[in-house]
């Protein structure tokens, strides 16, 4: 099963945290979009830090067991002209599938069929697949790379084009995410 269906399949990230009011409501959103996704959660998502202003971190019980995720937004989105849903980019830890520093770019509209994701942290370029909403690493490998340069990086631009040809370029800051993947990474250690 690929990526994307493993995670499709599975009870999946649900974000509720006592956050920022704006960002508070952007998690209510994502978790109204995913919730049909996610039948076998056993409880609500808990914010492991707090306050946070671009990333945050969370801990959720699923079916099978604890999983950890953090979670971002784009500081800046382009066209602003486009109608587009929330935007996200996650980093999943599922310790019980032996999962860690799964990558994922929800881009708020169906990607062009086969096409492929631009992301470039700092001066390191990084390619990921597209399924239908959503962008992925091809393997742990590329994911851990992606990761390692979040964790040093300042900056982040994702490129896509949408099933209707429009090109996007979504910027993200890195303030915040070693903090958040710290955070996930002590609530969800390798096992």
């Amino acid at each position: 099963m690929s990526r994307a269906g493993r995670w499709q399949s599975s009870a999946t990230v649900i974000i509720f945290a006592a956050m920022i009011p704006s960002f508070i409501r952007r998690c209510a959103v994502l978790a109204l979009l995913v919730l049909p996704l996610a039948p076998a959660l056993a409880q609500q998502p808990k914010a492991l830090i707090k306050n946070p202003k671009h990333w945050g971190a969370f801990v959720v019980s699923e079916k099978g067991g604890t999983a950890c995720y953090l979670a971002g937004q784009p500081i800046d989105t382009q066209p602003k002209n486009v109608r587009r849903g929330k935007v996200w980019l996650l980093v999943t830890h599922r310790p019980y599938r032996k999962v860690r520093d799964e990558v994922s770019i929800y881009t708020g509209y169906p990607y062009r069929k086969d096409s492929k994701v631009q992301v470039q942290i700092d001066a390191k370029k990084f390619e990921m697949f597209t399924d239908k909403e959503t962008a992925w690493a091809a393997d742990g490998k590329t994911d851990a790379a992606l990761v390692k340069a979040m964790r040093d990086g300042i900056k982040m631009v994702v490129r896509g084009v949408s099933s209707r040809g429009t090109k996007t370029k979504d910027t993200y800051t890195l303030r915040g995410f070693t903090k958040a993947h710290e955070a996930i990474g002590k609530a969800c250690p390798k096992k």
